[in-house]
């Protein structure tokens, strides 16, 4: 009979979740949450993202601006990846000092034995203890790549969200 109970309420607690997330910094009256906007893709909307992040494993803060990566870059305490195609490396150019691997090859080469990812990728295979840098064109494949790596079991992962775009506009004007 207790179990019949528990069992008429077990859609409660997935409903709660998936329903009432209060945003960051939202005014809610009467302090309960009333978004319930899960799914939708109106403007306002961010309870998917929020979830999401909610369950993620990766870090809270995973980006890195320019001056960060120059430094990182100097001081060698950062392995930078870029996870573009060859070919868009050839076109447009590429941060001095990173390592290619395609966002399609990264979860592979992550997993590979160090002597064979350097005869690879040319460069030296990132320990799961080391700060890995990814990098793109705009920043939307080095986050996958990003997130690729911490399911990989990666800690100190994080990605330049500017990518060639904002390397190539500071660059300029240094």
């Amino acid at each position: 009979m207790a179990l019949r109970r528990c069992w008429r309420f077990a859609w409660v607690v997935p409903r709660l979740l998936w329903n009432s997330t209060v945003l960051p910094g939202a005014s809610v009256p009467g302090g309960r949450s009333s978004v319930s906007c899960f799914g939708n893709t109106h403007p306002g909307c961010k309870t998917t993202e929020l979830l999401l992040r909610r369950f993620s494993s990766a870090p809270p803060s995973t980006d890195v601006g320019y001056e960060q990566l120059k430094q990182l870059l100097a001081g060698r305490k950062a392995i930078v990846i870029d996870v573009r195609e060859p070919w868009e490396l050839r076109e447009y150019g590429f941060i001095p000092g990173s390592i290619n691997v395609p966002l399609g090859q990264v979860d592979t080469a992550l997993q590979l034995g160090p002597e064979e990812f350097q005869e690879k990728y040319g460069g030296e295979m990132p320990q799961h203890t080391d700060n890995i840098v990814f990098t793109c064109l705009a920043g939307v494949r080095s986050k996958n790549a990003l997130n690729t790596a911490t399911t990989l079991g990666y800690k100190d992962v994080q990605h330049y969200p500017g990518g060639w775009q904002d390397w190539v506009k500071n660059e300029q004007h240094n």
